[in-house]
């Protein structure tokens, strides 16, 4: 996971669609998750995932409200479509994916 923590400002400024990823390297639920989003996500080539090291005191986790890891935040244009927490079903991975990606979910 990445070291440098992007602003909640630039996180809202992206365009497109995001996968914020938010957890720790030693949460077993993410290691457990991890699979999962991979080979769901190379079916989405277009989506930008960002994964964030979340902590006591990180800003970013904060200002969205993240509990429990791992904490999947789907965005389209800044802007948060749908929220997945902790344990990761591939079906509800696949359909809030396929969410942000259509041009339909900007409509909404």
């Amino acid at each position: 996971m990445e070291n440098t923590e992007p602003t909640r400002k630039e996180i809202n400024a992206l365009i497109g669609a995001t996968l914020l990823e938010f957890g720790a390297s030693w949460c077993g639920y993410c290691k457990a998750a991890q699979p999962t989003i991979s080979a769901e996500l190379t079916q989405f080539p277009s989506i930008r995932r960002i994964k964030i090291e979340d902590g006591k005191g990180r800003r970013l986790g904060r200002s969205f409200h993240v509990k429990l890891w791992p904490t999947l935040i789907f965005m389209k244009d800044g802007v948060e479509l749908k929220r997945l927490v902790r344990e990761i079903d591939a079906g509800e991975l696949k359909s809030a994916l396929a969410l942000i990606t259509t041009d339909q979910a900007t409509a909404e």
